[in-house]
């Protein structure tokens, strides 16, 4: 295998997870009869552009299926971050009636919203027919497809160019993330504005967030491999937050290469950061495995312990990194015998691979478990907050990335 972005041929492991199915593929109880497709879940690390990346199994079109189950509206802090983007880069960007935004993987119109209430000319393109049906009903227009180059350069020979491109964790998604960043470049305005957001791959080092890792992210990524990218399509990076959303993302800011627009400062601090955390060596990867390892077996133990004592155990969050987690670690009903999750899309199915029920929020009421386990750690504060009611009988919550520990 070489790398996707830079063809360097591949040969330092990250990590292996061994098989698992897609993590968004939730089952019905028909499909739970029929067999399941699994696939490897090996992650390498070029060392040359240093873009770590999945071994090459699944296509986009296994995972980003007509029935995608993930619906960001079902976070009321992911709403809350989209809306504060919205004010924020409106005002930053002076957007107004005459301008045009283009969100790619617009969901279920979580972030486009705000610009429809703004009156501000915008255009979704989400392939997903589930989440971009929830969207039209909000009154965001959508565009059934796969964004990459053609479409990007069918859009602007139509008109459609944008004056701001939003892409919020979808760069991490495309199998051809060469040919998405031209596609960028492609639909973009002179003098235009793209905003990326996706998780730092420094901080799934640092924090051991091995549970991120799925098939549906064909990419983790490092500023410095994303100025590579973004250089390659004739962008480049000129601007970079740091945000805490799931757990440590980046957000950059690109422009066409020619864009007079100087570099802000913390491009160049935040890629000192990385260097010094060793992101262009190998040392920086190896060893990760048995981080992953020994969460992985600490989790084991948790739930055998639980059991042992006759404690109740369920689990909050059908979310795509439990999944991955609960696979990796072989958990099935035996030991965690239901999940808990606010999105109706899920309610009623099953998770790949370990089969195991999804419920509605209302069944810890009723059920009332000794332990809820949260899987979407990245959410532990809102959903604390919103079920802090199960405290009322002694129940604990507890999270296992980057460590068992109590919330």
């Amino acid at each position: 295998m070489k790398c996707r972005h830079c063809a360097h041929p591949l040969e330092l492991v990250f990590l292996d997870l061994g098989f698992a199915p897609p993590s968004n593929a939730y089952l019905d109880a028909a499909a739970l009869h029929r067999a399941e497709s699994w696939f490897p879940l090996k992650l390498y690390t070029c060392t040359q552009c240093w873009l770590v990346q999945t071994e090459d199994h699944a296509g986009a079109h296994e995972l980003f299926a007509a029935d995608y189950a993930y619906f960001s509206s079902t976070s009321v802090s992911w709403l809350d971050h989209a809306a504060c983007y919205s004010r924020d880069i409106t005002r930053r960007l002076g957007l107004g009636a005459h301008s045009h935004v283009i969100e790619v993987a617009s969901n279920d119109g979580y972030l486009l919203r705000n610009f429809v209430q703004a009156g501000i000319s915008c255009l979704g393109i989400e392939p997903t027919a589930s989440t971009a049906q929830a969207a039209e009903r909000l009154g965001v227009p959508v565009l059934r497809e796969f964004f990459g180059a053609a479409l990007g350069r069918q859009l602007a020979a139509q008109g459609r160019s944008a004056d701001l491109v939003i892409g919020n964790n979808v760069f991490a998604h495309v199998p051809d993330i060469n040919d998405f960043t031209l596609g960028l470049r492609e639909v973009l305005k002179p003098g235009g504005t793209v905003t990326l957001e996706f998780p730092h791959l420094m901080r799934l080092i640092e924090q051991a967030q091995f549970d991120t890792v799925y098939h549906e992210h064909y990419s983790y990524l490092s500023l410095g491999t994303t100025m590579s990218i973004f250089g390659r399509a004739g962008l480049r990076v000129f601007d970079v937050e740091e945000l805490a959303t799931h757990g440590g993302s980046l957000r950059v800011y690109g422009c066409h290469r020619g864009d007079p627009r100087v570099d802000a400062p913390a491009v160049a601090a935040l890629l000192a950061t990385e260097a010094a955390a060793g992101l262009q060596g190998a040392a920086a990867y190896q060893g990760f495995q048995a981080r992953a390892d020994r969460i992985k077996n600490d989790l084991l133990a948790f739930l055998i312990e639980q059991k042992r004592l006759g404690h109740r155990v369920a689990a909050y969050g059908a979310a795509a990194k439990g999944n991955t987690l609960l696979n990796y670690a072989g958990v099935r009903p035996d030991l965690l015998p239901y999940i808990c999750d606010a999105a109706p899309s899920k309610q009623g199915r099953f998770t790949p691979g370990g089969h195991i029920p999804i419920l509605e929020p209302a069944q810890l009421e009723k059920r009332r478990p000794d332990v809820v386990l949260v899987l979407p750690w990245n959410l532990v504060g809102e959903v604390t907050q919103q079920l802090g009611y199960i405290r009322g009988w002694g129940a604990r919550f507890y999270t296992c990335v980057p460590g068992m520990k109590e919330a």
